[in-house]
């Protein structure tokens, strides 16, 4: 797939109306609309409405995914519930911006990266966000903070600018605000860094916060390399259990094996070929273990001259190192 995207709204103090959804129903043939969502994804054209419109006359939240790596956010607020001025202390950049129409204050957020990892069709993510708006009606900011800090991380405000407020609690994020920095892609050792000692300090600049993420930054890499050369050392020690129980067994029948790599040569099929060389492959194993190397390596000699009109099946054999001496 070259493009896609998804885009999703949900109206949550108040239902859409039925001339409204049909009034929705004319910008798509085929979003799922109902009373409190529309819903749609794009895999060519492209959405024919206008989200920031949309989100001032029909809806509370709004997200939008795209699989060249851009991601928005938008959270609908009444003006009663949300000041302006406390917003704009926090979301001060393209990032993380406030936008205000009548008496609704809608709060943005943007992150844009190069795609990586699995994909993501967009669905869920709204659902895990959306528990996050009444936390912010309720005069929890740590999504706010969090949204300051994405415009940090994007060098929006200067070096030298200070942090806002730092809401309490910020050290154990709810489920909903970590969705939200998995989502944006905040960056967690910049999060770390501005939990520091709970709050209980005089406000930090950018090149502050930015410093003190730097260390934790290797500190987490360092425990990263450490539990993934734990695990790859489980892994190959399984791997390495695993194929001596498998020879074990191969000694068991291994006169067999010998007459059914005679049998998939004779096939002169490429897949029968591929197989015979892969058990060759392990009676070598096998040999070598055993010290019987040069016996093995004398019946493969003997199979290279009575196969030698076989140019398929001796190149499958070069490759595998198993065409010279064992």
């Amino acid at each position: 797939m070259s493009e896609y995207q998804y885009y999703e709204f949900q109206a949550i103090d108040r239902p859409l109306t039925k001339r409204e959804i049909q009034a929705l129903r004319g910008f798509s043939s085929r979003a799922s609309i109902t009373s409190t969502r529309f819903v749609n994804h794009y895999e060519w054209g492209d959405f024919k409405g206008d989200a920031a419109a949309w989100m001032e006359k029909y809806f509370d939240a709004f997200l939008y995914l795209a699989n060249w790596g851009t991601r928005e956010l938008m959270l609908r607020f009444p003006r009663r519930v949300l000041e302006p001025k406390v917003a704009k202390r926090y979301c001060c950049g393209e990032a993380a911006s406030v936008r205000v129409k009548g008496d609704v204050v809608i709060l943005a957020f943007f992150s844009e990266e190069e795609p990586g990892g699995e994909w993501d069709d967009g669905s869920g993510w709204l659902a895990s966000l959306v528990p996050m708006r009444a936390a912010i009606a309720a005069a929890d900011y740590r999504a706010l903070y969090l949204g300051w800090l994405l415009c940090a991380q994007s060098g929006e405000p200067s070096q030298a600018a200070t942090e806002p407020p730092v809401p309490p609690g910020l050290r154990r994020l709810t489920g909903p605000l970590e969705a939200f920095a998995e989502f944006l892609r905040i960056d967690r050792d910049l999060i770390a860094a501005a939990a520091g000692d709970g709050g209980a300090r005089a406000p930090r600049t950018v090149a502050e916060l930015l410093a003190a993420a730097a260390p934790l930054a290797d500190e987490r890499r360092r425990r990263e390399a450490e539990q993934a050369a734990r695990e790859q050392t489980r892994r190959d020690r399984a791997e390495a259990e695993r194929r001596r129980r498998y020879l074990d067994e191969l000694a068991g029948r291994e006169a067999e094996t010998w007459r059914k790599v005679d049998t998939l040569i004779a096939t002169r099929r490429p897949a029968d070929y591929d197989e015979a060389v892969r058990l060759l492959a392990d009676l070598c194993d096998l040999a070598m273990r055993d010290g019987r190397a040069a016996e093995v390596s004398a019946r493969i000699r003997g199979l290279l001259a009575q196969h030698a009109r076989k140019p398929s099946f001796i190149d499958r054999l070069r490759k595998r190192g198993l065409a010279g001496p064992v």
